[in-house]
């Protein structure tokens, strides 16, 4: 009877192993369900044998999922190790790589520091470079624009006006064409050429002319002295010519060697258009109009009466010094012989009171002054009537 007994407490107990094989199967087969297909599931247990026969299969496949997962824990822990063991290496390496880049880095930023210095240095100098470049492409273009020798070279003026507006450091190429630029204008004022350009008339044609232009300062063609237009880097004909030198505009067109007379103006054109300004004789009658006439009428006729009194004078002092030197004949045909006449061959005039002689002398030096003193009122007066007209 205790046989049994101890059969159904074996059975109970395989059961329960049964049942914690299954839970294991169960887990192991949830484990490797996503690296294994899915094994076909296994029919339900009938008997006893069946399960404990399930059973030993189910821990079969668990020991062999177990043996295969173990070889792939230890392959995958060898792969972890030597996959390591490059990670430590490289960051090993990677660490080397970061304190040598590190130890540049501070040199590198030393150095820059230290020229950056120098730059500043270098960049205050050339800042003052930069400034003196500007002020005098400044005043180079100014002279340009306004120089005849631009004629022959034309859009130079340019460069330089682009020069002194630019923003940044000018480059070599850029000064040395500046000095360039400079050196030309200089040692062109110095030559006198022979040249065929395009000279405006002063009925606005264009007509190829040959010229000559002395440096920068004076310019003629067809015997006319010429003006540089700047806005049109071109030469016009004079409105107006000064008559008394065109002779040297002649002279030194035909001249092609040697020296020869000629006008040449130091301000570049403006002393002759202020010489040319100036108003003729006849321009001045116009502008002067009836006033004008008035002067030159009144001034003419004082000329010819201060002359015709002059010439009188001239004729009385001549008479006078002949009669000082001969004073005992006195004459009629000077002051001083008409005043001796008076008591010539009188005796009885000199025996009068020296009183009456003085009245008398008084009187006729009186006699003689108004043809000495003669147009001095009209004279006073025309110098006079000028300045009020």
């Amino acid at each position: 009877m205790r046989t049994p007994k101890m059969n159904v407490v074996n059975r109970f107990a395989v059961l329960g192993l049964a049942a914690a094989g299954l839970m294991a199967v169960n887990a192991v087969a949830q484990d490797d369900a996503k690296k294994a297909p899915a094994a076909p599931a296994p029919s339900a247990a009938q008997t006893l044998d069946q399960l404990l026969q399930q059973t030993k299969n189910a821990r079969a496949q668990e020991a062999q999922a177990n043996s295969a997962r173990e070889q792939r824990f230890a392959a995958d822990r060898n792969s972890q190790a030597a996959e390591l063991s490059r990670a430590k290496n490289e960051r090993d390496a990677q660490d080397a790589r970061a304190k040598r880049l590190g130890a540049e880095f501070d040199a590198n930023e030393k150095r820059l520091t230290e020229l950056q210095a120098v730059l500043d240095s270098k960049g205050g100098n050339l800042g003052e470079l930069f400034g003196t470049v500007r002020v005098v492409a400044g005043d180079v273009s100014s002279v340009l624009y306004n120089s005849m020798i631009t004629t022959r070279y034309p859009d130079r003026d340019a460069f330089v006006v682009k020069l002194s507006q630019v923003k940044a450091l000018p480059s070599i190429d850029e000064l040395e064409k500046l000095w360039f630029e400079m050196q030309r204008e200089m040692t062109e004022s110095g030559r006198t050429v022979k040249f065929k350009t395009k000279v405006v008339k002063p009925d606005g044609a264009s007509v190829d002319r040959e010229t000559v232009m002395i440096g920068g300062f004076t310019a003629v063609s067809d015997g006319q002295y010429l003006s540089y237009l700047p806005s049109e880097e071109s030469l016009a004909v004079l409105a107006r010519q000064p008559e008394e030198y065109l002779s040297y505009a002649d002279d030194l067109q035909d001249a092609d060697e040697g020296y020869v007379q000629a006008v040449v103006d130091p301000s570049r054109g403006t002393l002759m258009a202020l010489y040319l300004l100036r108003p003729t004789i006849i321009e001045r009658l116009e502008q002067g109009e009836l006033v004008g006439l008035i002067i030159m009428l009144v001034g003419l006729a004082g000329a010819v009466a201060g002359i015709y009194q002059f010439m009188y004078l001239i004729r009385v002092r001549r008479t006078v010094k002949a009669q000082l030197a001969n004073l005992d004949r006195p004459t009629t045909d000077n002051p001083l012989g008409r005043v001796l006449a008076t008591f010539k061959g009188d005796a009885t005039k000199l025996e009068e009171d020296p009183e009456v002689v003085e009245l008398r002398i008084s009187e006729a030096v009186l006699r003689e002054v108004p043809p000495l003193e003669r147009y001095q009122s009209f004279l006073r007066l025309a110098v006079a009537a000028g300045p009020l007209l």
